[in-house]
């Protein structure tokens, strides 16, 4: 059983930055691609961005392309949201989720989610 645990959330200013770190309890995290899903009050969730399971492959949507950066360290079984540039239409829960296969992926383990406010 993996369990992932998102940390990283808070308040940020309009403009400011927040890292976003998705950790998982085992090592079969390593072989699974990990994708950053965000909900905001009253709406669908939608994906934000996910790396493949070798690390070299990312995706992003295109709100978020070019302001936020999916990253992975397996030594620490973390994968980290950077997030910059950010704007109220941020604000939202983040999760992260893990799975097989690429690019089209099947989740099997999901976080609790972190919460980001992002004020103007």
């Amino acid at each position: 059983q993996v369990q992932l645990v998102e940390s990283g959330g808070g308040l940020a200013l309009a403009g400011g930055s927040l890292r976003l770190s998705c950790a998982a309890s085992a090592r079969t995290f390593i072989g699974m691609a990990i994708t950053w899903f965000r909900q905001a009050p009253g709406k669908e969730r939608e994906f934000v961005a996910a790396m493949s399971w070798s690390r070299l492959s990312t995706n992003y949507a295109s709100s978020v392309k070019g302001r936020f950066t999916i990253s992975g360290d397996n030594a620490k079984n973390t994968v980290y949201l950077q997030m910059n540039s950010l704007k109220p239409e941020d604000t939202a829960v983040y999760y992260c989720a893990a799975g097989t296969g690429w690019p089209i992926i099947q989740y099997h383990y999901w976080g609790q989610g972190t919460q980001v406010t992002v004020s103007s």
